[in-house]
């Protein structure tokens, strides 16, 4: 059943991280007001009896999981037991709770990080399982495929409408913009705005080569609330085993990125690069022929997305 009624309630997962925050907005912007949201005091959803109350007190209509420890390639390959353990409680608590509360639909997001390291472009969801992951992170890529799997075998053995939503690189307000553990985007953000005021050349690192997709977090929030309110057999029929990709369907080079931060934050300092550190892959794009057949596409281009990105920074500067 999907998401057609404004009576209907919506249990967000993780509501205070960088995506959730953007699928509260994108439901109470399309009408939905009957949010259950929990902060992690007041809800730990590594503890299976306190989401098995949870669920038989709230009985919510429908799921957004987006509640995960999540953290960089430091994070991952220091922490390898709790990326993998912790993840694999939350999602089996919050899946498999959802299944026995009876939610009419739960959508799980996970990374695109979960397809094989050296598999074709673009990233096609036929193409998970078909080989080795990234090393560093595959201890968060297995947790996350346990989940697309949980989903599927929910849906496959008792037939409940659980789907599993893979996004590529998201940026927008609420970021990380620590130098240490961000990613590129609102760590380029930082560097040139900080950059201005000294005139320093702003390094990266590799050859700017690397093609890399971005998708602002409010167009990711919006295609997860047009899969819920997608009816049933449409999305089953783009998406025969549950899984969907979103992106943007284009990518650019690191150096298009840096210079298109650059012009927003309005620096003029010079780009040096740093060929001695590595490039990482040479591409990463998704295939979103699956969430576009649904008949969604994105709304904010990359310039206006870091506009606004850099906007929220400069508020939280004060």
């Amino acid at each position: 059943m999907h998401l057609s009624d404004s009576n209907q309630s919506v249990f967000v997962a993780g509501h205070r991280g960088l995506v959730g925050s953007g699928v509260v907005r994108a439901l109470r912007a399309a009408g939905y007001e009957r949010l259950i949201l929990r902060t992690r005091d007041e809800l730990d959803l590594t503890d299976g009896a306190a989401v098995r109350a949870f669920y038989e007190q709230e009985k919510p209509d429908f799921v957004v999981v987006a509640a995960a420890k999540v953290g960089g390639i430091l994070a991952n390959d220091t922490l390898p037991a709790d990326f993998l353990h912790t993840n694999l409680e939350i999602q089996s608590n919050v899946i498999h709770g959802a299944f026995e509360a009876g939610v009419k639909r739960l959508v799980f997001l996970g990374s695109t990080c979960i397809y094989p390291k050296l598999a074709p472009q673009p990233l096609k969801e036929e193409y998970l399982l078909t080989g080795p992951l990234e090393p560093t992170n595959q201890w968060y890529a297995i947790a996350k495929i346990a989940g697309v799997k949980l989903c599927e075998a929910l849906r496959r053995q008792h037939g409940v409408d659980f789907v599993s939503m893979m996004p590529t690189n998201m940026y927008g307000p609420g970021d990380n913009f620590d130098l240490q553990s961000s990613h590129v985007l609102p760590a380029l953000i930082r560097k040139f705005h900080e950059a201005k005021s000294s005139g320093d050349p702003v390094t990266l690192w590799g050859t700017g080569t690397p093609k890399r997709e971005f998708m602002y977090v409010d167009d990711l929030a919006a295609s997860i609330v047009h899969v819920l309110q997608t009816p049933e057999d449409a999305l089953f029929e783009a998406a025969p085993d549950g899984l969907i990709n979103a992106g943007v369907g284009h990518d650019l080079s690191i150096a298009e990125l840096a210079e298109t931060i650059k012009r927003v934050v309005g620096a003029d300092n010079s780009i040096e690069y740093d060929t001695d550190k590595p490039d990482g892959t040479p591409r990463k794009l998704v295939d979103v022929t699956r969430l576009f057949a649904l008949g969604w596409r994105p709304d904010v281009d990359l310039e206006e997305g870091i506009r606004r990105t850099y906007d929220w920074y400069l508020e939280q500067l004060g």
